[in-house]
């Protein structure tokens, strides 16, 4: 691939990219085609009417796949069976109804949402809507309501964190790129992602739960194998505890690849290395996994044989997930290898805009292009670097840009983005119900947070 040179001109690219997405709407939505062969399919269809080399298509769409499985299937297994030993030990029970005495039933989405966004700040999305799950599925059915209504505000909750404030990987990266202060970025990031997450997925949430009243997955329930809660379930400080192990863990990943970035520590100091490793997400939520075992299982009451069989029953109900998810990063990944978001940053390269404009809509057009949210943030930092650098910004200047562009990031997930069917398929929801909630909701926090940046930008 090192020699594939693009022939193509950037319209023709788009109009494949834009074929191919509808060619797969069509084949999931109308003709029923399981999304996991029609993902497949429609990539592999793709790669050749992009013209990439025949003999380097297969490898590019087993890396593709390969490289998403390798974070989403071992996140997504382990966070199955910690949810599946928090819900059976009788632990989630126990902490929705805290939850609910506590905030009252009208609160508690909004609850969930506090709660979503304290765990956002050193957690990656995916990894914190894994962990968060158990506990929004059992406040859904403690009162008897539909899942998105809490779903939503914790998801938005996390993509926000996620997308606006560091320590998070995008954010760190655009920062470094565009020489932001991480301080101020951290401050910016937060004045941005908080009002953005209450208009764009707390009230979304609940509007969206009213109009789309699906029911909750049961996706923690174990398939065929139910059993009977036990005797003497968890207090909720025990459940809390549990699920902050991970949070914590990972925060002193991405707290202290954080430091090491900005230069105050050495990244190659053992202790730091050492913790970093305890703090890798697979790594913290199998830790995780094993504490919740004895805490949460052998502690219940369980034998070493059902904690197993527990554990095994989880596996199950996601198996579609991690496929289906692997195959929207093989889509993604035919996208990017075939020179479709190059296309688009050489069009935009010289847009005439103002810069913070500019950080915005190459941002969107090539998430929107391509799917990866980090490939579209980290290349508009470096298209707009020279002109971040000649107009002499500083401050919180900067900061806004950075908060621009990693809006325009997040806009429109779509079938080329993973996040898209991982979501989807942790919440049941067929496609056309993910575009409406899933991709609009995204769409709003691109947009309200676009909006204030360019305010803050403006005014400070």
């Amino acid at each position: 691939m090192d020699t594939f040179v693009q022939t193509l001109s950037a319209p023709t690219l788009l109009g494949i990219a834009a074929a191919a997405v509808a060619a797969l709407l069509f084949l999931i939505m109308a003709l029923r085609l399981h999304a996991f062969v029609a993902l497949i399919l429609i990539s592999l269809i793709t790669a050749f009417a992009t013209g990439l080399p025949n003999g380097e298509i297969v490898k590019i769409l087993t890396d593709g796949f390969g490289s998403t499985l390798g974070s989403v299937a071992l996140l997504v297994g382990l966070g199955a069976m910690l949810g599946r030993l928090v819900e059976t030990s009788g632990g989630a029970k126990v902490l929705a109804d805290t939850l609910v005495t506590r905030f009252g039933e009208p609160r508690a989405p909004l609850a969930l949402g506090v709660a979503s966004l304290l765990f956002g700040f050193p957690i990656f999305f995916d990894a914190g809507l894994i962990v968060m799950l158990p506990v929004v599925f059992a406040v859904a059915r403690r009162l008897n309501q539909p899942v998105l209504r809490f779903g939503l505000p914790a998801a938005g909750a996390f993509s926000v964190m996620h997308v606006f404030v560091p320590p998070h990987p995008g954010a760190v990266a655009a920062a470094d790129l565009l020489k932001a202060d991480m301080g101020t970025l951290i401050g910016v990031g937060l004045l941005v992602a908080l009002p953005t997450w209450f208009l764009a997925a707390y009230l979304f949430g609940l509007w969206a739960g009213k109009r789309y009243p699906n029911p909750v997955p049961e996706l923690l329930s174990g398939g065929a194998m139910s059993v009977e809660p036990p005797s003497n379930p968890p207090g909720a400080g025990t459940v809390i505890a549990t699920l902050l192990l991970p949070l914590i863990l990972i925060f002193g990943n991405t707290g202290l690849n954080a430091l090491a970035t900005a230069g105050s520590l050495d990244a190659a100091n053992p202790a730091v290395v050492l913790i970093r490793l305890f703090g890798n997400t697979p790594v913290a939520l199998l830790i995780s996994v094993l504490v919740a075992a004895v805490v949460l299982g052998a502690r219940r009451g369980r034998d070493a044989v059902t904690i197993e069989k527990l554990l095994d029953s989880s596996l199950g109900p996601i198996a579609s997930v991690v496929l289906i998810t692997g195959a929207g990063g093989m889509f993604g990944a035919v996208l990017r290898a075939s020179g479709i978001g190059n296309a688009v940053s050489g069009s935009l390269a010289d847009l005439g805009v103002p810069v913070i404009a500019a950080a915005f809509l190459i941002a969107a057009l090539l998430r929107i292009a391509q799917g990866s949210a980090t490939v579209a943030l980290l290349t508009a930092a470096g298209l707009i670097q020279p002109a971040v650098a000649a107009a002499g910004y500083a401050g919180t200047d900067v900061a806004a840009i950075v908060i621009a562009a990693a809006a325009g990031s997040v806009v429109v997930s779509h079938v080329n983005d993973s996040g898209f069917w991982l979501v989807g398929r942790l919440l049941n929801l067929d496609i056309p119900t993910t575009f409406k909630t899933w991709t609009v909701m995204e769409t709003l926090i691109g947009v309200i947070g676009f909006a204030l940046a360019v305010l803050i930008f403006t005014v400070l």
